[in-house]
């Protein structure tokens, strides 16, 4: 999941304030590099309100991670690949939609719980909250893909399946772009993203059709 600056509304108060921080410091630095000093200071906060709504920095974590759900959800939801009519071109007009968000400065595209979960998987409510956040998003996939599978005649997978390794591309995808130090090689494994699913749907009906 990536680019809620597309649709973030200024946050109000300081609880929100940090939570917006947080999606670009720890994208920008890393879970373990960000100090709660660094999220008060781009949050434009006192440590004294941190801690009136955050016991630690792991709470406010776990709280990051819902709220980037939140907010990349309603991206998603409001993307122009939902009206298409064939299921198949919505899937891959998500992956067209995703492969659209690489641009800009790596913490720009790259993805919060991703992030985050690499470096502190070892905190059970950090990863859990992570888990929550990727396989939630994945899930709305499902069901385009389920519809796509019955269309193209699809058998051998599964759409949750299929609807994580999407995930799990994209977030490989986005070590590559930190690796690289730019989008150049992550666009490339959204392409190839692109082509699989393409073949994995096109060619099962092809086939049936030419019989």
């Amino acid at each position: 999941m990536s680019r809620p600056d597309l649709i973030q509304e200024k946050p109000y108060n300081a609880r929100d304030k940090l939570l917006a921080a947080a999606l670009g410091v720890i994208r920008a630095k890393g879970y373990s590099a960000t100090s709660v000093d660094d999220l008060c200071r781009a949050a434009g906060v006192t440590k004294g309100a941190f801690f009136h709504h955050f016991e630690s920095k792991e709470a406010l974590a776990v709280a990051a991670a819902d709220f980037w759900s939140e907010t990349t959800g309603a991206l998603f939801a409001s993307a122009s690949y939902h009206d298409h009519a064939d299921p198949l071109d919505r899937v891959l007009g998500y992956i067209d939609f995703r492969a659209g968000l690489l641009s800009g400065p790596i913490q720009s595209f790259t993805c919060l719980v991703g992030t985050m979960v690499q470096e502190a998987y070892a905190s059970p409510a950090i990863r859990e909250a992570c888990e929550a956040s990727i396989w939630g998003h994945a899930s709305t996939l499902e069901a385009d893909i389920k519809a796509a599978m019955a269309l193209y005649r699809v058998t051998g997978v599964t759409a949750p399946s299929l609807a994580l390794h999407t995930q799990a591309v994209l977030q490989g995808a986005f070590i590559l772009a930190k690796a690289h130090g730019g989008p150049e090689a992550a666009a490339e494994s959204v392409a190839h993203l692109r082509r699989y699913v393409t073949l994995l749907f096109k060619t099962p009906k092809e086939e049936a059709d030419a019989r």
